[in-house]
């Protein structure tokens, strides 16, 4: 079930680990939690300002948002970056997220591994330049050895788009005589996807009052608890990560079973 929730922006200096701590006597805290970041173009235009402004701006709610998940003990942080769609933006926007991305790399990746931060990267690296490919392999290899917390950053990422490519491994399996498809559960499925060993997401937050998943993990969402929250992305902040897990802590979760 979806919930449409009114919340305030947080001031810019709020602290996300300072405000959590008042939280942790939250009983359900969702082992993987997964956020389609969205709102940093209307956040730049309501200001007067460059989409640019909103992007960089996106970036410091990325960074509460990490101190604040590894201070609430959740292992899995899955961010939706990039979607495949962005690529059909103008050229000068997708310059200048491609851009964000390189100083990511080259001056956050540093720190990521000191705190025990391990990065994946789920989506079509093929459509980066080849530095950044270089340079996503090297983060990967970097923090791999790292178990505090599990960052997986959706890149060039459509869900319908991993489907059909999990189909296809699992036909050409088939073909080659490899797979049996009276075999293929799904279990077996899940295992061809982009997120192998990662488990399902818990909770889906969407920013920015819009409605939907966008092409974000189709099928692992099957049983998410889906909140949407009526805050542009640069806005985040610690009340409404605090509220989130609250408003997941009060979510009654069946799976698709009813209680005896």
């Amino acid at each position: 079930m979806a919930l449409r929730t009114p919340l305030k922006a947080a001031p810019a200096a709020t602290d996300i680990a300072a405000a959590t701590a008042a939280g942790r006597d939250v009983a359900l805290v969702p082992s993987h939690l997964a956020i389609i970041m969205d709102g940093n173009g209307r956040w730049a235009s309501h200001r007067g300002l460059p989409r640019l402004a909103g992007h960089r701006a996106g970036v410091e709610a990325v960074r509460r948002t990490l101190r604040a998940s590894m201070e609430s003990g959740i292992a899995w942080l899955t961010l939706y970056a990039f979607s495949s769609e962005n690529w059909r933006r103008p050229a000068a926007e997708v310059t200048d997220l491609t851009g964000l991305l390189r100083h990511f790399l080259r001056n956050e990746v540093a720190e990521l591994d000191s705190h025990g931060v391990r990065l994946r990267v789920i989506g079509d690296r093929s459509r980066f330049d080849r530095d950044i490919q270089v340079e996503l392999a090297a983060a990967e290899r970097r923090t791999a050895g790292n178990d505090r917390l599990n960052l997986v950053v959706a890149l060039s990422y459509g869900g319908r788009a991993e489907i059909v490519a999990a189909a296809r491994a699992a036909a050409e399996a088939a073909r080659a005589g490899t797979l049996d498809p009276a075999a293929l559960d799904e279990d077996a499925f899940s295992a061809l996807l982009s997120t192998a060993g990662i488990p399902d997401p818990d909770l889906i937050i969407r920013t920015s009052g819009e409605q939907r998943l966008s092409n974000f993990l189709l099928w692992q969402s099957a049983y998410a608890e889906l909140l949407f929250l009526d805050v542009l992305w640069p806005d985040f902040g610690a009340t409404h990560f605090a509220e989130a897990l609250a408003e997941y802590n009060r979510r009654e979760r069946r799976f698709g079973a009813r209680p005896a």
